[in-house]
């Protein structure tokens, strides 16, 4: 299995930067509640300094999101829509230790963390502009068509796993207890893109290695080249 980007993404988008963290044989009894309330309160102390709309990497992702035709406040990137829940809750909802763990290291760096299940994917992921025949599944399951144009996450089969590029996952390929093999993206497009987003990434690889799942990293700037999980053939 390969993830890679769409040539015209990296072209409008020159300075994404990519860290992508391969998950195979993931324990089933995680328990990282201590990392995500530190990671939690790292962020409650940013957002006590300056609003989440204020932070580097959330001005690009709106900036990156207008580009797209999008408004950026109705659509947000995955990071900002976490950080405006936790600066109005205090807390974040736990969905199940993956996801959970991402989520709190999507705010401790303000960047989006997408966490999708492999074994729910056909083939390569790419993300890539829509030709408007891909479907995607809501977590209410209904059945949606991007746009053409659109930017998407999509497999080799027409599933589009994520809308709008960071606003939405599927419900096709979502994280679950039952997940043992998962791919997790994260993404930045500001000037310290590289250094937070490798930051993240590693936060994020070495507790897994930690709690026991079999860990590959790799990252890739402006959207260029590939990563080739461990036993796929690019």
């Amino acid at each position: 299995m390969i993830f890679s980007y769409h040539s015209a993404i990296g072209q409008t988008h020159s300075k994404l930067f990519t860290g992508l963290v391969l998950l195979r044989s993931v324990p089933e009894d995680l328990d990282f509640t201590d990392a995500i309330a530190r990671l939690q309160g790292d962020a409650l102390r940013r957002l006590a300094e300056s609003p989440e709309a204020d932070v580097p990497a959330i001005r690009a992702w709106r900036a990156a999101f207008s580009t797209m035709g999008l408004k950026p406040t109705q659509y947000r990137c995955a990071s900002e829509a976490l950080l405006r829940r936790l600066r109005k809750d205090g807390t974040l909802p736990k969905l199940n230790p993956v996801v959970d763990i991402c989520n709190a290291t999507s705010v401790a760096y303000a960047v989006p963390v997408a966490a999708f299940d492999l074994e729910r994917i056909v083939g390569s992921l790419t993300v890539r502009p829509a030709t408007g025949n891909e479907t995607y599944l809501t977590f209410g399951g209904d059945t949606e068509q991007p746009e053409a144009g659109e930017i998407i996450f999509a497999d080799d089969s027409g599933a589009a796993h994520a809308r709008r590029w960071t606003n939405r996952q599927s419900a096709t390929s979502a994280i679950s207890g039952q997940t043992r093999t998962a791919l997790l993206v994260i993404e930045g497009l500001h000037d310290m893109a590289e250094n937070e987003v490798l930051a993240a990434r590693d936060t994020l690889s070495g507790m897994f290695r930690d709690a026991g799942a079999a860990v590959q990293t790799g990252s890739l700037r402006g959207g260029d080249g590939h990563f080739v999980m461990d036993g796929d053939r690019a």
